[in-house]
């Protein structure tokens, strides 16, 4: 429901800087709570001046929530396009358009935990839907609180604690494509402390041929409260993930045959991580004050054009101090993230290492620190505020030749915003705000050498609304983001799989929007759309022409109709033309609509089955591309870019709760 995703702002007014107070934890300075044995509901008015949305699990426990899009789709502004298992383009306002592989422009965390490493890459699978309680998206500078400066915002992931979900809770999902998910997950608590943690384990052959996952995670958290004003809780996440890469087809094969892979050196992608961290929050006077450390550990085994292996280890530390006093409120704090990572590549022998071809210890610092003031004056509240952000990377290459590089940044990226509130249930908001995105390695460290690349830069300005009226629930935003810099990165070669390049100016301007109708008691049709328009401007080389991978419409829609207990919800993706595939803009695919229906039954108090049925039609079309520079200058043999959309596949599950 909009009223209680766009409620999800109002959780960032007692947000700490690197994480949101999770339920159970101490109130802001003047916050009433009403507690119950049930996840409170999201306390306080909204209090951003710019898109956000709060996606709570029940909005996607009927389906097989393997990854982000599925958890995602209803989430206006959040373009999430799955690729194959788990992996997805996850991209906000054009976000890390140029990248077609992991993850870039966006700040990821689980319970404030950065999965992003250091130098702010990642990889998003490590996020697994089956363990969160609610999700947070921050769209653009509403993330400064996260640590987040980009574009494109920050998205964060919530698991529950034990006051939140005490007993016990399990889930088994199965279906085509020898898919089979478990998930098993306690909660007590008792007086000052409580405790929660979740186990799951995954497998599938996968939609396509060598497409196969494999993964075990775990995820929990133990909460203690030390006294009326101090309250401390520890985290644990742990996950070993294991995936074959499909890779990217020719459209033709696409269009024909999708379900095919590429089974050329036996690619993957493998994972294990670990992470550790506290949390901290007490009360002095009107001031609430939170400091939190952890530590992430994550061992990557990636055989690609080369084997890929990686090491990486990144601590930090962040605190956050929220004031109130009459109709001011201030709020400041700083996230500080360390990182190292021992990079080698092989000679991929099969998926197998043979002969070293790259060694080179890499460093990393991200230091954020942010300042943000309101002023209320009746129904208008007047934000201004900033975030600056310093960077460092190093590099020491020691083979096959010993050479060093280094880069460090420094940008300032301030804010000012208002919030109206009409009436109780409608918001209007406008703001005006920098971004900036510091390149990391996989754009400095290009191919071995390292690069002289600038930070990406941007002004947006934002409209919006979001809340109630009538029938109505809505969220709409309205944005527009001069960029200077933008990161750029398109294939150029089967040893060379990528070149990072800082554009000169392009624009992303663009409407989110989201309208839910509850036209009866027993039907509620639920939608989505997107208007992406990214375009150079002027640019010596590309003129104005359209930016690459991300289609100018999308649309999403369901109908559920029924009760909480029982209901069938069919539900429609639809993309009236397609992405353009290359900066040159000489080949653009075609659009498709994609069909499905959800169906759910409580047959015992503790029982609930549901079933998941995707593509019913079959369709056969291009969902993601990895952009190129001119798709008819290439080679047949280089024109494998383009990745199917889903096919059809039903899925079977049951969730029991004691």
């Amino acid at each position: 429901m909009f009223i209680s995703r766009a409620a999800g702002a109002s959780l960032l007014a007692i947000a700490c800087a690197a994480t949101p107070a999770a339920a159970g934890e101490l109130p802001a300075p003047g916050e009433t709570i009403v507690v119950t044995g049930e996840r409170p509901a999201e306390s306080g008015v909204e209090e951003r001046p710019g898109g956000a949305d709060l996606i709570t699990a029940e909005e996607f426990d009927d389906r097989l929530a393997v990854s982000l899009r599925d958890a995602l789709a209803f989430s206006p502004g959040v373009y999430a396009q799955p690729r194959f298992g788990q992996e997805v383009r996850l991209s906000i306002r054009g976000s890390g358009i140029g990248r077609g592989f992991h993850m870039r422009g966006l700040t990821l965390l689980q319970d404030g935990v950065p999965i992003n490493l250091a130098d702010d890459n990642g990889d998003f699978q490590e996020l697994d839907p089956l363990f969160l309680d609610r999700i947070e998206v921050v769209r653009g500078a509403n993330a400064l609180r996260y640590g987040g400066s980009t574009l494109g915002g920050a998205v964060n992931g919530i698991t529950p604690n034990g006051r939140d979900r005490p007993g016990i809770a399990a889930r088994i999902d199965g279906g085509s494509f020898d898919t089979m998910r478990g998930f098993v997950s306690g909660g007590f608590s008792s007086g000052v402390g409580d405790a929660w943690a979740g186990l799951a384990v995954d497998r599938s052959e996968g939609d396509r041929e060598h497409a196969r996952r494999r993964a075990v995670r775990f995820s929990g958290n133990v909460g203690l409260r030390l006294s009326e004003r101090v309250e401390t809780r520890f985290y644990a996440s742990a996950q070993s993930l294991r995936q074959e890469l499909p890779g990217a087809l020719p459209l033709e094969t696409v269009l024909t045959r999708p379900r095919t892979g590429n089974f050329a050196g036996d690619q993957a992608r493998d994972i294990d991580s670990i992470r550790l961290q506290n949390r901290t929050s007490l009360l002095l006077g009107e001031a609430r004050v939170e400091v939190a450390v952890f530590v992430n550990a994550k061992q990557l085994y990636h055989p690609i054009f080369q084997a890929v292996d990686q090491q990486s280890n990144d601590t930090g530390a962040s605190a956050l101090v929220d004031w109130a006093s009459g109709p001011v409120e201030l709020s400041a704090g700083a996230t500080a993230r360390f990182g190292t990572v021992d990079s080698r590549r092989y000679v991929n022998l099969n998926g197998q290492r043979g002969a070293r071809t790259f060694a080179a210890d890499q460093r990393a610092r991200t230091i954020d620190a942010f300042a943000e003031g309101r002023y209320r004056l009746g129904a208008l509240s007047l934000i201004a505020g900033g975030i600056f952000t310093h960077g460092e990377r190093e590099q020491e290459q020691r083979f096959p030749v010993q050479v060093s590089g280094s880069a460090e940044f420094d940008r300032l990226s301030p804010r000012i915003g208002l919030l109206w509130e009409p009436s109780e249930e409608v918001q209007v908001y406008a703001n005006y705000s920098a971004s900036h995105e510091l390149p990391g390695f996989v754009e400095l460290a290009q191919v071995g050498s390292f690069v002289p690349l600038d930070a990406q830069r941007a002004w947006t300005a934002e409209v919006g609304a979001r809340g109630r009226i009538g029938i109505a629930r809505f969220d709409i935003s309205l944005y527009r983001a001069r960029v200077r810099g933008e990161l750029l990165q398109f294939t150029v070669g089967p040893d060379i799989p990528a070149s990072t390049f800082n554009a000169d100016r392009t624009l992303h301007q663009g409407v989110e929007a989201g309208l839910d109708l509850d036209l009866t008691p027993w039907a509620r049709l639920r939608q989505v759309y997107q208007y992406n328009d990214f375009r150079f401007v002027a640019d010596a080389q590309y003129g104005d022409n359209r930016l690459p991978v991300i289609p100018r419409h999308l649309y999403r829609a369901e109908l559920r109709l029924g009760t909480d207990d029982y209901h069938v919800a069919p539900h429609v993706e639809w993309v009236p033309e397609g992405a353009w595939a290359d900066y040159a803009n000489t080949l653009r695919v075609e659009g498709y609509a994609l069909a499905g229906v959800t169906a759910e039954a409580r047959v015992l108090p503790q029982l609930t089955l549901f079933a998941d049925a995707r593509n019913l039609t079959g369709e056969k079309a291009v969902g993601d591309v990895t952009a190129v520079v001119n798709y008819q200058s290439l080679t047949p043999a280089q024109r494998a870019i383009f990745y199917p959309v889903e096919p059809r596949a039903i899925f079977v599950g049951a969730r029991m709760r004691f």
